[in-house]
């Protein structure tokens, strides 16, 4: 990872950012209730991270347990194997697909004597390379030390000594504690630094009262990019990679429609992704929280996308939007092979559309998609209210899409659009 503090605070974390590239063992467990074609699954995108991230994969390795080792979450055998094998193959990092704890990473460490990492810390590398903008870069340092922060001690093994008692405290307790101190108060000057950016972005948020939002969502690689740069003719970062981009894209529809339309484009998601990694990027997700109706890109030529799907909709329910108008929208069907399975997929879901944003296939279909879903979520409505009634009518304007304001005798007549839901909050402050 990068240096994750500045100044008199410097503490430098060189976790895997060497010239050469890394050899990589992968580690996946299979626990009851879980299947073991969905942990295959998942090592396989494991693998696509660690590439990703720069490293070279040698090796995958399963192991069905009745339950999780506390110590070492795989059990000493299996943790000499690896170490073995690790031997054999000259790997020097050994990459977990569970989030380890800290006592099982430095036993790990122990036992194996090469770099272990989890799949958090994988991600967290990967996001780290990614982050070009401001507020990704803010994001992504704090991601890392609420992460790397439990984990502290084991980078000070070599220094610290056990034992208790009076003359036993070695330089390493002392600089530990130092560290702790110091990743304390850059933590909360990070927080500081992103709530000055979310206001930031809420004044902006205003200027765009008179668009409808319309966020696309959806798992890494889906196409959500180049969807982006199809329907607005923009120029979005794209690459045939996980996590191309992490930054939040705000274009124009390209389509002649009555409604003025932003398309918002914001990180892709993946299979057990970090909650943390959630909570710390919600600032960003906030876009997708404000739309007025959700794009749900999905990669439908890829083997697993109904379970991609699944861990959209995780993420989504985590945010509290679940429920929001949503179009689906299966991508790359020009990749598709079976083409009955888009009659199976059209009878299952109530707006759905299909498309090629690199073929330009459905790129009509889902504009006229997208002004139906407004059209059909929205409503006309008309209040009259008091002129000295400010509060009121600057709610009306934060909630609705004001078409029209008459005056008259002290009164402001105001015909306005919005979603039925903020028709009934409007209804509910008047009362």
């Amino acid at each position: 990872m990068r240096r994750i503090l500045e100044g008199e605070e410097k503490i430098i974390f060189q976790i895997h950012h060497q010239q050469q590239k890394e050899r990589a063992i992968l580690v996946g467990i299979v626990l009851p209730g879980m299947t073991k074609y969905q942990e295959e699954e998942s090592l396989k995108e494991l693998g696509l991270l660690a590439i990703t991230a720069g490293a070279e994969v040698v090796d995958s390795i399963l192991q069905d347990r009745r339950s999780i080792d506390s110590a070492t979450l795989i059990g000493k055998g299996k943790v000499h194997q690896i170490a073995r094998r690790a031997t054999e193959l000259k790997a020097n990092l050994v990459i977990f697909d569970t989030e380890l704890s800290p006592i099982q990473v430095k036993n790990l460490n122990q036992a194996i004597h090469q770099k272990i990492i989890d799949r958090s810390g994988l991600i967290l590398d990967i996001f780290a390379k990614r982050a070009r903008t401001r507020e990704a870069q803010i994001q992504v340092e704090l991601a890392q030390l609420q992460y790397l922060f439990p984990r502290l001690t084991k980078y000070w093994s070599h220094l610290s000594r056990q034992e208790a008692g009076i003359g036993t405290r070695g330089p390493g307790e002392t600089q530990l504690e130092v560290d702790r101190r110091a990743i304390r108060k850059r933590i909360e000057r990070l927080k500081k630094e992103l709530i000055k950016i979310e206001l930031q972005r809420k004044v902006r948020r205003k200027t765009r009262r008179d668009f409808y939002k319309v966020a696309l969502v959806g798992y890494t690689n889906a196409g959500k990019s180049s969807l982006l740069n199809a329907l607005s003719n923009a120029d979005a970062f794209v690459e045939n990679r996980l996590f191309a981009t992490l930054d939040t894209t705000i274009r124009t529809l390209d389509h002649e429609t009555r409604h003025n339309i932003l398309l918002i484009d914001t990180i892709g998601l993946i299979r057990k992704l970090p909650h943390h990694l959630v909570a710390t990027f919600r600032s960003t997700l906030e876009e997708t929280v404000e739309a007025d109706i959700l794009l749900h890109v999905v990669d439908i030529s890829h083997p697993q996308f109904v379970e991609q799907m699944g861990s959209v909709q995780v993420v989504l329910s985590e945010l509290g939007i679940q429920n929001k108008p949503m179009i689906t929208v299966f991508n790359k069907v020009d990749l598709l092979d079976d083409r009955r399975l888009i009659s199976s997929l059209r009878n299952r879901f109530p707006r759905v559309v299909f498309t090629s944003a690199v073929k330009g296939i459905g790129l009509m279909m889902l504009q006229d998609k997208i002004s139906e879903c407004i059209d059909e979520e929205q409503v006309e409505n008309e209040i009259q209210i008091s002129i000295g009634e400010t509060r009121k009518i600057a709610a009306i304007h934060e909630w609705t899409h004001v078409l029209v304001k008459e005056y008259e005798n002290g009164m402001v007549k105001i015909r306005f659009r919005a979603a039925l839901k903020d028709v009934a909050k409007i209804n509910k402050l008047m009362e």
